[in-house]
């Protein structure tokens, strides 16, 4: 569907003189002939990081077109990726409910026993879709979002601890991190909202060889992509409890054993 779809790149400016060059690369690679329907490129003369670069980009394209499908340049796409983004931004965009479609979806065991599609409430930023009723939602401010959250909300917004969620919105209150991604969960989370996820996964993410912005290096998040669509998207506007667990269980074991996390600790030191 690539050639169907109108593309918009916001390409960041350089962080200082060293990447200059890397950037100039980049830019070379954007101009070639891909096969869109229209290619609109945004150059930016300076640095803005991945935060702003995301936030701004978003909220200019869905104030014009009402939606909008989000690819970050360390992500590979399923050819029936854009398929399964457009199918459902199509039969969910009336339901206030539903905030995010995620073409991401985690390595679990046995996900051939989930439904095709189903919803959780953890928002994904490695390709996912919305439109603009539950992006007007989204809010900066993270002090705000995290004022009114008792240990009850923090236990439901990490899933049972399971997952490092609420460290993330300690260390962007720290100054440790920039990421729209937790504002974004978190402004999902507030509204009570859900996300559509994919049995298979339509998204890999290539930058988790430690080269990605806020990731190290890391295996336990490689999928195959889905060879097949998408063909079953769920009527049942609520939480899917066997996804649930089943993506709690991932998040509790993807470290591994003792001994593969000193060997991933020991590849980070030594990089």
């Amino acid at each position: 569907m690539a050639s169907d779809s109108e593309l918009f790149i916001f390409a960041d400016g350089a962080k200082d003189s060293d990447t200059i060059a890397r950037v100039n690369e980049v830019r070379t690679i954007l101009r070639e002939p891909w096969v869109f329907k229209n290619i609109t490129i945004i150059e930016r003369e300076k640095n803005w990081g991945l935060a702003e670069n995301i936030i701004d980009g978003v909220t200019k394209i869905i104030s014009e077109y009402g939606r909008a499908i989000v690819l970050e340049d360390d992500l590979e796409i399923s050819m029936y990726g854009l398929r399964y983004f457009n199918d459902a931004l199509e039969k969910y965009a009336d339901n206030n409910k539903v905030m995010e479609i995620s073409g991401y979806m985690f390595p679990i065991k046995d996900s051939d026993k989930l439904h095709e599609t189903f919803f959780f409430r953890v928002a994904n930023s490695w390709g996912w879709a919305t439109w603009d009723r539950a992006w007007k939602h989204f809010n900066a401010d993270i002090e705000m979002l995290t004022a009114h959250f008792t240990k009850e909300d923090i236990r439901r917004f990490s899933i049972d601890y399971s997952e490092n969620f609420w460290k993330q919105v300690r260390e962007f209150k720290a100054g440790k991190i920039n990421s729209w991604a937790i504002r974004w969960y978190l402004s999902i989370f507030n509204q009570g909202g859900l996300v559509l996820y994919p049995q298979r996964s339509m998204i890999q993410n290539i930058g988790t060889d430690g080269s990605g912005t806020h990731s190290d290096r890391d295996n336990a998040y490689r999928v195959e992509l889905s060879d097949t669509p998408i063909r079953i998207f769920t009527d049942k506007i609520e939480e899917d409890r066997q996804a649930y667990n089943a993506i709690k269980y991932f998040f509790q074991h993807r470290k591994g054993s003792l001994l593969q996390r000193a060997i991933r600790y020991l590849q980070k030191i030594t990089k």
